[in-house]
């Protein structure tokens, strides 16, 4: 009997029916189940191209595609140094950008996978399912420490599970740029975990593990910041410590933040620059008197309530959702709006609450704590960010939204139980449709314009990248009413772009492309010249206009037989570019057609002093003095181009 005894007591170690190993199946198990629903959730993105600020960042950055060679200069430069490739540039952003960690990666991935968007999507996919993990692992740190039982368990799973499916995510997930989203806040709950950890333990490696990811966190995106105050309320709040006992356990990310402030601004300094007067740069200004004036903080503090507000909205209804919330997509409020009003009323009374129940260790005080600091960084409140809003900013606080709708559905769950399995999971059914039909949106620029374009209905930069993507695809087509339907869209959404926007440069200079690529040369010339008129001396507006006037001139003369309309816009191009060598060759042709061999032949000249190489120029030379009767400079121009080429008069 004894042995029998022995033997029994044996089994029930090993076999599963213990607490400890119960804890353990359910755990493995609920892991295994986040990090595959992460990685199919968004498996659609991978054959994505690169898209949005894919191009800040990868694709037009030139320390990024140099690979390995270019990681020093990432790390020494402001983030979009490598786009913009002129100093100072990249300071049109307020404050500047430094976040070389991410952008470190993608050099990597360029110098071993090469210029495809394959790799860069299947290392997002990895990353936001070891997040995931990490998610859980930290909420279990939080939660089980001193009560193991399932119902505690299942409750982190929800949350985690609503993390993972809510479509608010998509932007940081299926656009590879979003991946600075995904380490910082994949840092930021690491840091947390050996924070809580060196608490529980009193290992001091586990501090020093805690201040490393702090900075990596901080070294992706500036927001991990604000895990300096949500680290003691965590432990403040589930460990139930003195205050002095909470901020003592973020000595390790103080230091690694001061670490990555000195990095900082030895790199981009301490000035957070002026306010910007474009309107892309800053959505705080407006129309007045022919220019744009910044709105005082009392003006704007209405929009930036109104957009918290819709925060709150996107994370219980996300939709529709989309990429762009600049100006006017968001309009300017004012303090009368009953959106602002209720937005107001909604977080004062989150805030009241959070400050009465905090005492407590309430679990919701912290969910909400939670979501108040780590939005404040994104609120333009605390400083500007040069835009009202972006899906992408919630992928941090949202965190705080999903462990407060699983917990207030775990504390009534002993009461209803079949009403939260059934809304529960109606939810999540209805958030993976959402999220995996939103991925597709995200394929290219074009569809990601395109869509957005619809919901974003009075946002110029949407507008005006909508316009484009369709001029630009419009450019490759053949002539025909497909080619045309695109350019008079694109000229839609330029011409509305304008009218939010009346300095936009860039919708300019697409609406006279447009124009152009539709064969409406003055209309076009019409654009790049509004363009010169407010930035005299533009580089792109003088050779967009000079190149739509000359080819207006070859096309009302080679295609429409129309000598005086070619001549005339070929004269109007030779004035902004005396020197381009094909507006010179034009004139000389249309001279010649017309008889007047002597101006042909002053042409033609130029065309010979401008290139001296081309056997074409002295050909038609010799062509001008022979109609023109001088057969002996006619036989020195031949000579010339037979010298430079023996069969220039063969072709």
């Amino acid at each position: 009997m004894a042995k029998q005894k022995i033997k029994q007591s044996k089994l029930e170690v090993v076999g599963d029916s213990s607490p400890e190993a119960c804890k353990w199946a359910g755990r493995k198990l609920h892991l295994i189940i986040l990090a595959v629903l992460s990685i199919l959730l968004y498996a659609n993105t991978i054959t994505h191209d690169y898209t949005q600020d894919d191009a800040i960042v990868i694709t037009d950055n030139e320390f990024t595609t140099q690979g390995f060679a270019g990681i020093p200069s990432l790390l020494k430069y402001d983030t979009f140094r490598g786009f913009f490739k002129v100093d100072g540039k990249e300071k049109l952003v307020s404050g500047g950008r430094y976040r070389p960690l991410t952008p470190v990666m993608f050099a990597v991935e360029w110098q071993l996978f090469g210029s495809r968007p394959l790799m860069g999507h299947v290392f997002n996919l990895l990353w936001f399912a070891l997040l995931v993990v990490v998610l859980y692992l930290t909420l279990e740190r939080l939660f089980l420490k001193h009560d193991t039982s399932s119902h505690w368990r299942y409750m982190i799973f929800a949350a985690c599970i609503l993390f993972v499916v809510h479509p608010i995510h998509t932007e940081a997930v299926a656009n590879i740029k979003g991946r600075d989203e995904i380490i910082c806040l994949l840092g930021s709950l690491a840091s947390l975990y050996y924070a809580i950890r060196w608490y529980d333990e009193r290992h001091s490696k586990y501090m020093m593990f805690s201040g490393i990811l702090f900075f990596l966190a901080l070294m992706s995106k500036e927001n991990t910041i604000t895990f300096l105050a949500v680290i003691p309320l965590a432990l403040y709040t589930f460990r139930k410590a003195s205050i002095a006992s909470s901020f003592k356990s973020i000595l390790p990310a103080l230091v690694g933040t001061v670490a990555f402030l000195l990095i900082r601004s030895a790199v981009i300094g301490w000035d957070m620059g002026g306010t910007p007067m474009e309107l892309m740069n800053n959505p705080f200004l407006k129309w007045s008197n022919g220019g744009y004036v910044a709105l005082s903080k009392m003006e704007s503090l209405p929009t930036m309530l109104y957009c918290l507000g819709k925060y709150l909205g996107l994370l219980v209804i996300p939709h529709p959702l989309t990429h762009d919330y600049y100006p006017r997509h968001i309009d300017i409020m004012s303090w009368g709006d009953l959106s602002v009003i209720l937005s107001t009323v909604i977080y004062f009374a989150m805030g009241i609450y959070a400050i009465l129940n905090i005492k407590k260790r309430s679990v919701l005080s912290f969910c909400i704590i939670y979501f108040l600091a780590t939005i404040s960084i994104v609120s333009n409140i605390v400083f500007p960010i040069g835009t009202n809003m972006s899906e992408r900013f919630l992928f941090m606080p949202s965190v705080g939204f999903s462990l407060l709708i699983a917990y207030l559905g775990w504390k009534v769950y002993g009461k209803y139980p079949t009403l939260i399995k059934g809304v529960f999971a109606v939810a999540v059914v209805a958030m993976i449709g959402k999220t995996v039909t939103r991925n597709m949106v995200w394929k290219d620029n074009y569809t990601l314009f395109t869509t957005d374009v619809h919901t974003s209905t009075r946002s110029a930069k949407i507008l005006n990248a909508a316009g484009g993507t369709k001029s630009n695809r419009a450019s490759k087509m053949e002539d025909g009413p497909a080619k045309t339907k695109l350019l008079v869209e694109a000229i839609d959404h330029t011409t509305k772009a304008l009218e939010v926007h009346p300095n936009y440069k860039n919708a300019m200079l697409i609406q006279g492309n447009s124009y152009f690529y539709n064969k409406e040369f003055e209309k076009a010339a019409a654009s790049y010249e509004r363009i010169l008129s407010l930035y005299p001396g533009d580089a792109d507006g003088e050779s967009n206009l000079a190149v739509a006037l000359r080819d207006a001139g070859k096309y009302y003369g080679e295609q429409k037989q129309d000598l005086v309309n070619a001549e005339k816009y070929l004269r109007r191009s030779i004035s902004i570019r005396p020197n381009d060598v094909e507006t010179n060759r034009l004139l000389g042709v249309a001279n010649g057609i017309k008889g007047n061999h002597l101006e042909a032949i002053k042409y033609f000249k130029k065309v010979a002093d401008l290139q001296p190489n081309n056997a074409s120029a002295y050909v038609n030379l010799y062509n001008a003095y022979s109609a023109y009767g001088d057969n002996e400079e006619a036989r020195i121009n031949y000579e010339k181009a037979i010298r430079i080429n023996p069969e220039a008069f063969t072709k």
